[in-house]
């Protein structure tokens, strides 16, 4: 099942939709980058090194979306790449946390594999709904993205371990709220704010050809 995507809910008439070598897009390829410069910090157990590029590789999240809409350059290859990056960082987060601190990872085990679990459906369900990645990158999104930047910040400084099961509840829910937004949604969209927002966007889509139609019978 595949549908025709549609511009995003806060697009306007200046976006740029075809390019890729904008600013917020080079921000997204050094997030991809970034993730597979980790790897090797990760294994050879840099922990200080780690930390310090993966919370400045996580930043890059933050300000590509700020600079996209500053600069009026939010695209949709950006929008996907913005989501792939977030994946592979958060896939790199996962290997290293695993390589530095299995003992911690593993008492939050279950809660790990819900949260995992839980992206890896919400993604399927993007795929069989729209044939595509979904890239709502919602408010709840973001919110996770900083509490894990803040149970990592509290697990490689020794501070507590439970940061980590606050951000891995945030992901679940993120993950489900992307799940409803993809339910809802007659057709791919990106950057949906929240599920109220996609929503308010299925009903105002759903009551357009109504109001088409009144128009075509009083003429």
């Amino acid at each position: 099942m595949t549908a025709e995507p549609v511009s995003k809910p806060d697009s306007t008439p200046g976006e740029i939709s075809d390019r890729i070598w904008t600013v917020p897009n080079i921000l997204c390829f050094v997030r991809l980058a970034g993730a597979l410069i980790l790897i090797p910090i990760a294994w050879q157990g840099r922990n200080e090194l780690f930390l310090v590029l993966f919370l400045l590789f996580a930043m890059t999240d933050w300000f590509d979306g700020k600079l996209a809409i500053l600069l009026n350059q939010r695209t949709v290859i950006g929008a996907r790449l913005d989501s792939w990056a977030d994946a592979a960082l958060f896939a790199t987060l996962l290997f290293g946390l695993f390589r530095m601190y299995t003992e911690a990872l593993l008492a939050e085990l279950p809660w790990l594999i819900i949260a995992v679990g839980g992206y890896v459906v919400s993604t399927l369900a993007g795929f069989w709904k729209y044939g595509r990645w979904p890239s709502y990158h919602t408010r709840a999104a973001k919110t996770s993205w900083f509490f894990t930047g803040v149970a990592v910040l509290a697990l490689f400084t020794d501070i507590a371990q439970w940061p980590l099961r606050l951000a891995l509840f945030a992901v679940i829910l993120t993950n489900i709220e992307a799940i409803c937004i993809t339910i809802v949604s007659p057709a791919w969209q990106a950057n949906v704010t929240s599920l109220y927002h996609a929503l308010k966007a299925s009903r105002a889509s759903q009551q357009q050809p109504e109001k088409g139609s009144d128009e075509a019978d009083t003429q």
